[in-house]
């Protein structure tokens, strides 16, 4: 059974949510601008709340942690209400927690029903991307790199790809006062992406993770910023860059994370006012530029499993030129966006850049 609702939570009138045992999977994120109170408050003050899933670190501590739900403290629960922010990338990591819950739910047989409150993508409509052509985790969806959705959206998606059964209801991202009195990056979704822009970051400037180069973990900039000890400005000169985006030469010392306190050299992506950004396409480029100039630079265990699409890698390894990789993506982008249109709960469609 699935419905789209376009009530607040707190005025569904399900038994589940009124009396029964109530658990709240959520991040910082789950807080209620008109009301001034988070999700959790609701069924503190009903006496139902039982369970609470919420990441292990406190926001924005250094490292990102999951957040975990079992079996068992499901099966003791009538509804499970789900609120975080999608960053708008598949990889995002509360996301795919979400997915590994609803495939836990599909495979109970007596699950509880599943509320989510959604939330308007910060990363907006925009696609980009491919939907995995090779093995990735259990609970990466087959989605594009960005995926243009939101999480209701994505929830829907999925739940018809699992063949799941358990109840699910998606409340309206416009359902309460909170989607028009703060935008959705306000609150950071996740240690790692701070703020307004990195979200547009976010889904190319992810892959760096997995190379030597870091996308500036540790500084108050993430996925601006990337680089490493090894890069020389004079050596390689100014990478390519789209139209209306600057590579400012800059160095910087992540607090933390790979290269903790040591001197990386690298650069700033600078948008210009009305840029349209597709990262994954630029940082595409910019791995292949840095593989060609620099032996410091490598590719790790899991870039592969990241990227999930071996004519991008191919593209990548030099066996692909960047013309066919491009026509790659976009006749992908275009598939997506034809099954995602399926599951689309607004008026608003998702679309690929030009």
């Amino acid at each position: 059974m699935f419905s789209f609702r376009t009530t607040p939570l707190e005025d569904q009138l399900d038994r589940a949510l009124l009396d029964g045992n109530v658990g709240c999977f959520c991040t910082q994120s789950c807080w209620d601008a008109g009301r001034e109170r988070y999700m959790t408050d609701i069924f503190r003050e009903r006496g139902n709340l039982r369970e609470v899933f919420s990441p292990g670190n406190s926001e924005l501590t250094p490292s990102v942690s999951h957040i975990e739900a079992d079996k068992e403290q499901l099966g003791r629960l009538n509804a499970v209400v789900v609120e975080i922010q999608d960053t708008g990338a598949r990889y995002s990591v509360f996301t795919g927690d979400v997915f590994r819950l609803m495939r836990s739910l599909a495979e109970m047989e007596e699950a509880p029903a599943l509320y989510i409150v959604d939330h308007v993508n910060p990363a907006g409509r925009v696609v980009e991307g491919t939907m995995p052509s090779s093995p990735c985790a259990d609970s990466v969806p087959r989605i594009a790199h960005r995926h243009g959705l939101t999480l209701g959206e994505l929830a829907n998606l999925y739940y018809s790809e699992i063949g799941a059964r358990f109840p699910l209801h998606i409340i309206s991202a416009s359902a309460t006062e909170a989607g028009r009195k703060i935008m959705p990056w306000t609150i950071a979704p996740a240690p790692d992406i701070p703020g307004l822009f990195t979200c547009e970051m976010y889904s190319g400037g992810a892959l760096w993770s997995e190379t030597s180069i870091t996308p500036g973990i540790g500084t108050s900039r993430p996925y601006e910023y990337f680089g490493a000890p090894f890069l020389r400005h004079d050596q390689a000169g100014i990478p390519p860059a789209p139209p209306k985006v600057m590579m400012r030469p800059c160095s910087f010392t992540p607090a933390y994370g790979r290269y903790s306190g040591e001197v990386c050299h690298g650069y700033q992506i600078i948008l210009e006012p009305g840029a349209e950004y597709h990262s994954l396409m630029h940082t595409l480029q910019l791995i292949r530029y840095f593989k060609d100039r620099y032996s410091a630079f490598g590719l790790e265990k899991g870039f592969q499993d990241r990227l999930a699409d071996d004519v991008l890698l191919s593209y990548i390894e030099g066996s692909t030129g960047w013309d066919e990789a491009r026509e790659h993506i976009k006749v992908e982008e275009q598939k997506w966006i034809r099954k995602a249109k399926k599951f689309v709960l607004y008026d608003e469609q998702p679309y690929r850049l030009r």
